[in-house]
């Protein structure tokens, strides 16, 4: 089993990384999350892996921190969810976030996720919310407050996916700006203010 791997940077595309160790290009699945925290092209970097056998070929799955890896087992452990379903999760909300939605049951949120059904999205609290240990004591925790309109959420995340933000980000940036019963304008506002690109 491959652990980590330490290598160049040749290419990062949408969930995908091409990684350069000794002159051998590792090509491994990783969600938005370590894509967006990589470093340019070029530049050295650990990541830690997945291997996953399966019939049809040998996949390697990386991630930039321990914290996703343990996540990501924690994901596969769930009958129904395969490896790059647990990508597609992770790729879905940041980790406090989405250990928070696991955390307090909160499935509607989870179902959010594109390619997450909402029966899968309630296995995955029911099977998970004990095995997560103590919650983030992070101050964004108190973004997904439940005072928060659920037409205004999915008006603010139509609008923001106009703009060329993605879907899973798109609801995850209305989401957190949401609390207090936000109207869509509202929500917008302060998610555009606050987003990075």
């Amino acid at each position: 089993m491959i652990s980590f791997l330490v290598g160049v940077i040749e290419e990062k595309n949408e969930n995908n990384l091409i990684l350069d160790v000794n002159g051998v290009g590792y090509d491994l699945t990783v969600s938005s999350n370590t894509l967006s925290s990589l470093p340019l092209s070029g530049e050295i970097v650990k990541i830690f892996t997945y291997m996953a056998v399966r019939e049809d070929g040998v996949y390697l799955f990386g991630f930039a921190t321990k914290e996703e890896r343990d996540l990501f087992y924690k994901l596969i452990s769930v009958s129904g969810v395969g490896p790059k379903m647990a990508i597609t999760i992770l790729s879905g909300l940041s980790l406090t976030d989405l250990t928070m939605a696991i955390v307090q049951e909160d499935s509607k949120l989870l179902s959010k996720i594109k390619g997450l059904g909402k029966k899968t999205a309630e296995r995955i609290c029911l099977e998970l919310k004990d095995k997560l240990g103590a919650l983030p004591t992070n101050e964004t925790i108190g973004n997904f407050g439940t005072d928060y309109d659920e037409d205004a959420v999915q008006m603010a995340t139509d609008t923001l996916i106009s703009l060329g933000i993605n879907k899973n980000e798109a609801y995850m940036l209305a989401r957190a700006n949401s609390q207090n019963n936000a109207t869509a304008e509202e929500i917008i506002s302060k998610a555009l203010r606050g987003y990075k690109g």
